[in-house]
């Protein structure tokens, strides 16, 4: 029972410690954001050269809502798959206000954003030219163009940005609870051993795990990653490799490819086909990041 409340205290407490930097990050980006997509649609539409550069900067903006936005615009031929994926690399959903919330872990999170980015615009620009060269396809011109879909605010947010970033703040405060007390409850019950035992020592099984788990579109999977990797670390034992990390969240792209699939629903084969790379890409991100040996 000692051990229980323990675990109960500690998620408590440490779920507390992120509610007011949880709701000040997602004020934030609903000031910047809100209600965009049109401008983001036009501006990409006259720099798409620079699609998978401006595409990596865009996906680390907190949240998955620039995956969703740039799912929307790929089906509508907006913006390439270079930078469709680009933008899938960088997101890192809820990684950077929990990571933020505690200052010790600041420069890993410098050090994955800098992964993430470099991993992104190079995947990007790769991707970009391959289909060029292997479709031959030629540059789209201004005809091409086709009308943003809008960004409804009654599909995800309200049109009070405080109300918003309030609405966000308690859906991720009941993850990170949830993700807490059940690792505590691990930790404190199992000991390490039970994620080690699941993971293994081998980075790249953890690698290939870790991917599968980002895959999953929800903000619970980066939430869960994220506090495994932190807790592993206070609890003075790697449960999750920072490898590994890097590769779970180059493949999640929270709801982005539930956008992707709602929105391009006649061409289900290359939204599988994406879905495929999109993990691909994250494992190999994974690995190259383990021969950097960073903890």
């Amino acid at each position: 029972m000692d051990t229980f409340l323990d675990a109960l205290k500690d998620a408590c407490i440490d779920t507390a410690l992120v509610i007011p930097i949880l709701y000040l990050a997602y004020l934030i980006v609903g000031y910047f954001s809100h209600n965009d997509n049109e401008k983001y649609a036009k501006i990409l539409h006259h720099t798409k050269k620079a699609g998978p550069l401006v595409g990596a900067f865009l996906g680390c903006v907190p949240q998955c809502g620039f995956s969703s936005v740039m799912s929307k615009l790929y089906s509508s031929k907006i913006v390439t798959l270079g930078t469709l994926i680009a933008v899938f690399i960088a997101t890192s959903d809820e990684a950077i206000p929990l990571m933020i919330s505690k200052p010790e872990f600041i420069p890993k999170l410098l050090l994955l954003l800098a992964f993430k980015v470099c991993f992104a615009i190079i995947i990007g620009y790769i991707i970009d030219l391959t289909v060029y060269l292997f479709e031959r396809r030629k540059k789209q011109n201004l005809n091409d163009y086709q009308e943003p879909h809008h960004h409804h605010h009654s599909e995800c947010c309200a049109k009070n940005i405080f109300l918003d970033a309030l609405k966000h703040t308690a859906i991720i405060v009941l993850y990170v609870f949830i993700a807490t007390l059940a690792i505590n409850l691990i930790f404190g019950y199992a000991g390490t051993d039970f994620f080690k035992t699941i993971l293994t020592d081998n980075v790249y099984i953890q690698i290939v795990i870790a991917c599968l788990i980002g895959l999953i579109p929800n903000c619970g999977a980066s939430v869960f990653l994220v506090e495994l990797y932190m807790a592993g670390l206070v609890a003075g034992t790697e449960v999750l490799s920072f490898a590994a990390l890097v590769g779970g969240l180059c493949a999640g792209a929270g709801v982005g490819l539930i956008v992707l699939f709602t929105t391009n629903k006649s061409k289900i084969w290359k939204n599988i086909g994406i879905t495929a790379l999109l993990y691909g890409v994250a494992v190999v991100c994974g690995i190259i990041t383990s021969l950097f040996n960073i903890v």
